[in-house]
């Protein structure tokens, strides 16, 4: 069974930073995706970041409003993806969940054509305000 558990969110000042981790378990071979998504309230959810584990090369997606602050990592040994968010803003303000998928590329997981897909963990609360 796959167990993906996120942590790290907090309260932070505008400009600072925070460092999510995914902790993932229970991933079969198939599963070649990990990405971080979003959703503040009343907005609807999106994709923040996707990178490609275990025997992918690695290749990522950043959604055009984090590119530049954002960097998605991974670490196969721990089976642990980290999203650092730098020059934070308010605007980022949201839940953030990750979610490991089987059998795509990181562009179609984290644009995808419904929210249907993969295995997802209970998110992580990140507030940016002064």
């Amino acid at each position: 069974q796959v167990h993906l558990v996120e942590s790290g969110g907090g309260l932070v000042q505008p400009g600072g930073s925070l460092r999510l981790s995914c902790a993932a378990s229970g991933l079969t071979a198939r599963y070649n995706v990990i990405g971080w998504f979003r959703q503040a309230p009343g907005k609807e959810r999106e994709g923040v970041s996707c990178v490609s584990i275990g025997d992918g090369d690695g290749s990522t997606y950043y959604a055009d409003s984090v590119k530049g602050r954002f960097t998605i990592s991974r670490d196969n040994a721990k089976n642990m993806v980290y999203l650092q968010m730098n020059s934070l803003k308010p605007e980022d303000t949201a839940r953030y969940y990750c979610a490991a998928d089987w059998e795509t590329t990181v562009q179609d997981m984290c644009v995808p054509k419904h929210w249907g897909f993969g295995s997802w963990g209970q998110g992580t609360q990140v507030s940016v305000s002064s």
